[in-house]
C-alpha cells in the first residue's frame, strides 16, 4: 500500500491545505517570523530567517508538507505535514505544525487535525505525533482531540540537533463503536 503524503484536495469550511512549494517561502516566513510562535517549541530560534530557511528546505524535501490557507480570506495560517509512513505498523506521523498567533484559540488547529486525520484514516490505522517535551500548548491541544501519550523519543529535525519529544497516538475509530447520535 502507498500513502500519498501530499494529496491535492484537503479542505473544509475553514481551511484548505496546498502542497508546499518553493515560492511559498516568503508568505510562510511572514507567519513564522513571530518569536512567540516558537516559544515552547524545541527549536525556539525558528523565527530567525536562516533557521527557518533550514526548516523550510526540510519541509520541501519531505514531499509531505502543506501550506494552510484560510478559505474566506486566503491568508496563510501556517504549515503542517505528513511524514514517516510505516507500512508494517500501518501508521503515519503528522507534525511540524505551526499556526500564526492570529489563528490561536480558534478552531484552526482542530480543523487542521480533523482534515489530516480523516485523510490518514482512509489509509492507516494509527497516527502518531511528535510534540516537544516542553511544548505544553501543543500537548494540551493534541490531548483535547483524543491523542494519548505513548512514549518519549529524541527526534532529530532536519539539520538540527535531536530534542526530546513526546509521542502521541490516535487510533482509527472502530466503525462499530462510532455513535450516530
Amino acid at each position: 500500500m502507498t500513502f500519498n503524503l501530499q494529496p491535492q484536495h484537503l479542505k473544509n469550511q475553514l481551511i484548505q491545505l496546498f502542497p508546499l512549494q518553493e515560492d511559498d517561502f516568503e508568505e510562510l516566513y511572514t507567519v513564522a517570523s513571530d518569536p512567540l510562535v516558537w516559544e515552547q517549541h524545541p527549536n525556539k530560534l525558528r523565527y530567525q530567517r536562516e533557521v527557518f530557511q533550514n526548516f523550510f528546505e526540510g519541509a520541501i524535501q519531505s514531499r509531505g508538507a502543506f501550506l494552510i490557507r484560510d478559505v474566506q480570506t486566503n491568508e496563510v495560517v501556517g504549515s503542517s505535514r505528513f511524514y514517516d509512513f510505516d507500512e508494517k505498523d500501518n501508521s503515519i506521523l503528522i507534525g511540524y505544525t505551526f499556526i500564526g498567533r492570529k489563528f490561536w484559540g480558534k478552531e484552526y488547529n482542530a480543523s487542521l487535525k480533523k482534515i489530516m486525520l480523516d485523510y490518514a484514516f482512509q489509509h492507516v490505522d494509527k497516527v502518531y505525533f511528535h510534540i516537544g517535551a516542553h511544548n505544553y500548548r501543543s500537548q494540551k491541544a493534541i490531548e483535547k482531540i483524543g491523542a494519548i501519550k505513548v512514549g518519549e523519543q529524541e527526534v532529530e529535525y532536519y539539520g538540527e540537533e535531536a530534542k526530546m519529544n513526546y509521542i502521541y497516538q490516535i487510533k482509527k475509530p472502530n466503525p462499530s463503536t462510532v455513535s450516530n447520535s
